[in-house]
């Protein structure tokens, strides 16, 4: 796109930002991508969420209102400041958009989930306990995060015995097995998750080199 026709719509975004309006549609989903790292235990749950980059921290802090609007720029950049991450990780805000965007369930029971504080926001993420009915040994997790500002935003999974898989918009729900597996059946799944993972990693370069010419991220 032309710098003119960038500079159009940068000064058009955050007229919609300043206006009140919802967040734009063209947020920052070109650079690392979120993670999240799934365990079991017995009846539980264990689920850590990072964010990728800082500054989509700090446009979800500005889509929950928690950070003021002045942090996206006229033209469309994302200022993130240390503090933000300090703001971000006590608010209620925070804790009840990661347990409505992220679920958890065993069968066709949900799993009540509670965020433990987080020390260290930007570096280590949040930490998410969902507690079943009973012990599990395979529950449907469904990873929303992010994708509610933007649908392009990725998110890399883990979880026991090397099992992954992506998270995105129309594909946010993966069964994971938190149990012991057979070796046949892991092999198989892990060569399928592998190759979903490659390929996001190849969408993730391409995306990165439409946000280098789309999009122009500023931290101070």
């Amino acid at each position: 796109m032309p710098r003119f026709g960038r500079l159009l719509l940068g000064t058009a975004t955050a007229a919609v930002v300043m206006a009140g309006g919802v967040l734009p549609a063209a947020a920052h989903p070109f650079g690392d991508p979120q993670t999240v790292a799934i365990t079991g235990d017995g009846a539980v749950v264990h689920l850590r969420w990072k964010v990728g980059g800082l500054d989509d921290l700090t446009l979800l802090g500005v889509a929950l209102g928690v950070l003021p609007r002045d942090r996206v720029m006229m033209d469309g950049a994302v200022i993130y400041q240390p503090a933000d991450a300090v703001a971000m990780a006590p608010s209620p805000k925070l804790s009840e958009y990661l347990l409505r965007q992220i679920t958890v369930a065993s069968g066709d029971k949900e799993c009540p989930g509670s965020v433990r504080p987080a020390a260290d926001l930007a570096k280590a993420g949040v930490s998410i306990d969902y507690t079943c009915p009973a012990a599990v040994g395979e529950v449907s997790v469904t990873v929303k995060t992010l994708t509610d500002l933007n649908p392009a935003y990725k998110t890399l999974a883990t979880g026991p015995n090397g099992a992954r898989a992506v998270y995105g918009d129309g594909n946010d729900r993966h069964d994971w097995t938190l149990g012991a597996v057979e070796e046949s059946h892991l092999g198989r799944s892990a060569a399928v998750q592998l190759g979903a993972v490659g390929g996001a990693v190849g969408g993730a370069v391409l995306l990165v080199v439409a946000g280098v010419f789309g999009v122009r991220r500023r931290r101070s």
